[in-house]
């Protein structure tokens, strides 16, 4: 596994080439990549070049595909993902990644399987074609469902029966430590993964008094300020598996959010270096 850099997470906007000159001064091997950063340098090519030069990866992207909406909204996205996935390529790019709504107003959960199944299947597909892997994550926290008419998956083996009536080789899940902890802190949920079958993991840690039930999605902390979950496990579980994909930080954190991009990037790989097994 190697650290990779994801600005967004951690508040930091900046163009590619400062995004790259931070990751390099902060021992960073991967970035992730926006679709909006290969057009602002000239396209993918100007980008493998500046990432070449820089002995940084493309780490890993996301699925510009809106596949919870409409019919025609999935189809202008799923008709524009070839050349997206030629561009990915082009980067040396092989990891995208999404994630799931945790429930419905409106679709009961076998109807929302179907739609999930048929319309992320037709946009791995077309990964596939390309050699590139789809990471999906689930969404744990209680508050993010409730109130909601159908609860759809929002846990690790409502994943999987996704994943497994998609029958797409390519397809695997985005691990992160906040929902992984939010559904349980299961031990043996991380010992029957494999590094086949994780595609990308976040890591972060959880607001200390706050119950499980109530903690909310996007109020988090850095891996390994609180001690709230257990990163140490988390950490040992992708050694043990022979992880060798990108490790992200996404903390949505406001103290971290308020910094200069410089001083954000630096307590970013601090919070790797305090977690790396």
């Amino acid at each position: 596994m190697y650290r990779a850099l994801a600005t967004g997470p951690i508040g930091v906007r900046v163009g590619l080439g400062q995004t790259i000159a931070l990751a390099r001064a902060n021992g960073f091997e991967g970035i992730s990549i926006e679709q909006s950063e290969i057009a602002e340098v000239g396209g993918p090519t100007v980008a493998a070049r500046m990432l070449a030069a820089s002995g940084l990866r493309a780490a890993n992207a996301g699925l510009p595909v809106d596949f919870r909406t409409t019919n025609e909204a999935f189809e202008r996205g799923l008709e524009a993902l070839p050349a997206y996935a030629a561009d990915l390529v082009t980067l040396g790019c092989d990891r995208v990644a999404t994630w799931l709504l945790p429930a419905s107003d409106t679709l009961p959960y076998e109807e929302n399987l179907a739609l999930h199944r048929d319309r992320l299947g037709a946009a791995a597909a077309v990964l596939g074609r390309a050699g590139i892997r789809l990471g999906l994550e689930y969404v744990g926290p209680l508050p993010s469902r409730a109130g909601k008419r159908y609860p759809f998956i929002y846990d690790q083996a409502g994943l999987f029966t996704l994943i497994e009536a998609m029958a797409q080789p390519n397809v695997g899940i985005l691990l992160d430590a906040w929902h992984w902890y939010t559904t349980g802190s299961n031990l043996g949920e991380l010992a029957a993964l494999s590094n086949e079958s994780v595609v990308l993991v976040h890591v972060n840690d959880a607001p200390a008094g706050v119950a499980v039930t109530e903690q909310q999605d996007l109020v988090r902390r850095m891996p390994g300020e609180t001690g709230v979950i257990d990163i140490a496990a988390f950490m040992q579980a992708l050694a043990d598996m022979s992880y060798d994909g990108p490790v992200i930080v996404e903390p949505f954190s406001d103290w971290v959010r308020a910094l200069a991009p410089a001083e954000a990037v630096q307590a970013t790989a601090a919070s790797l270096a305090r977690i790396w097994p």
